[in-house]
């Protein structure tokens, strides 16, 4: 096992706040003395299929602590997903059916194992929290002494709920139970550290309180940043469009990368590579590394992580060609859409995932050209059973509308 100063340094990369990190020492040093690992728990609620960068964060924080020895165990909420996390919403959110969370379900346990190591069970445990939030598991008296350790004072001073007060919004009694089941989650795990973006810290410090309540160590509360997606505005989500997904194909991962904002990019080097960060930095201050070739590194890093090394360089060099010729590359795909609406906002927001007003922000900025020609009109219709060849910024799609 490495000494705790290594450990810290590889744990603590990117982090925002570790509660607390004196307990976290500790933890560490009877870890090493008694050469127990420590149990780390991170939960994923399938709302939505496939894994993308921004759940990718998490995952890799997993990774460094598995590398490191210990036990991670990747929670699938498939239980808490029925429910609906009420983290950052301002309002209730919808209710997923089992067989929507089921089938989402899948497509996580099939994509955990291009991060993780998943199959020695000493250092991962695969767990699904409907194990224990279902009969004959979770019978009513189980619920009453759960709901008696916890004040809905309490759970009603994160920030989330105080605004829809005051905003006169409803708050579901699920919404307010969510809270409870997640830190449930971690005194049935018997966690020692919880990882979770920075809109999870309410929920975890729940848990923090539920462990001891039920006569436990607390864990140690770990928040990582919330990834923004390529718009470098909103967190990364597939619902609006902005995500890199690890399943995506290597042409669809690049062009995206290559896409975002030189500020986004480093942020993406820190959580999900493990590149020395002051080189990198140093080289874009002083000119010796221009944010292009830096964006291409990250894309080949990211490709080769999720694909291999022989992708990750094809798609650079068709990348070179394409804009060094002013050539539209030879291998795009087709991808036949089905649209009820053709003008271009709607048509191109259908075939490519991304909004309709960034859509119109490209328009407007000159960044979408259609069979080679620019194009800034977002009412310009486009017709159907017509192939048409597209580049928005550094990406390139053959579309044939149905």
């Amino acid at each position: 096992m490495e000494s705790l100063e290594k450990q810290l340094e590889i744990i603590k990369r990117g982090a925002t706040e570790i509660i607390q990190e004196t307990e976290l020492v500790k933890k560490i040093e009877r870890s090493i003395k008694t050469k127990k690992p420590l149990r780390i728990k991170a939960g994923f609620d399938p709302t939505v299929g496939d894994i993308h960068l921004g759940h990718t964060v998490l995952l890799r924080k997993l990774k460094h602590f598995q590398d490191l020895g210990h036990e991670v165990i990747f929670l699938i909420g498939d239980a808490t997903a029925l429910v609906g996390d009420p983290s950052g919403q301002s309002k209730t959110r919808k209710t997923l059916t089992w067989d929507e969370v089921e089938k989402n379900a899948k497509t996580y346990v099939k994509q955990v194992n291009k991060i993780l190591e998943t199959k020695n069970d000493k250092v991962f445990k695969l767990e699904r929290n409907s194990k224990w939030f279902s009969k004959p598991h979770f019978a009513f008296d189980e619920f009453v002494e759960l709901a008696k350790r916890y004040t809905v004072a309490r759970l009603l001073e994160r920030d989330d709920f105080q605004k829809r007060l005051k905003e006169n919004k409803p708050i579901s009694f699920l919404e307010l139970f969510y809270p409870l089941m997640q830190g449930f989650d971690s005194v049935v795990l018997k966690s020692d550290v919880e990882l979770g973006g920075t809109d999870q810290k309410f929920n975890m410090l729940v848990g923090r309180n539920l462990q001891t309540a039920y006569g436990q160590e607390p864990q140690v509360v770990m928040t990582m940043p919330l990834l923004e997606g390529t718009d470098g505005v909103d967190k990364m989500s597939k619902s609006l469009g902005n995500y890199i997904g690890i399943d995506e194909k290597p042409k669809e991962i690049f062009g995206k990368i290559m896409s975002i904002s030189d500020e986004l990019m480093i942020k993406y080097y820190e959580l999900l590579t493990n590149e020395p960060m002051n080189k990198l930095k140093s080289g874009l201050a002083d000119g010796r590394l221009h944010p292009k070739e830096a964006k291409k590194t990250l894309a080949k890093i990211i490709i080769t992580e999720y694909y291999n090394e022989k992708a990750a360089k094809a798609e650079e060099a068709d990348f070179e060609k394409a804009f060094k010729e002013k050539l539209f590359p030879d291998n795009v795909g087709l991808k036949k859409i089905k649209a009820e609406k053709l003008d271009i906002a709607s048509a191109l927001s259908s075939a490519t995932g991304q909004s309709k007003s960034e859509i119109r922000r490209k328009l407007a900025e000159g960044a979408i050209e259609i069979s080679g020609k620019k194009e800034k009109d977002p009412n310009k219709t486009l017709s159907k059973s017509a192939e048409y060849k597209i580049r928005i910024g550094k990406r390139f799609f053959r579309i044939l509308f149905e």
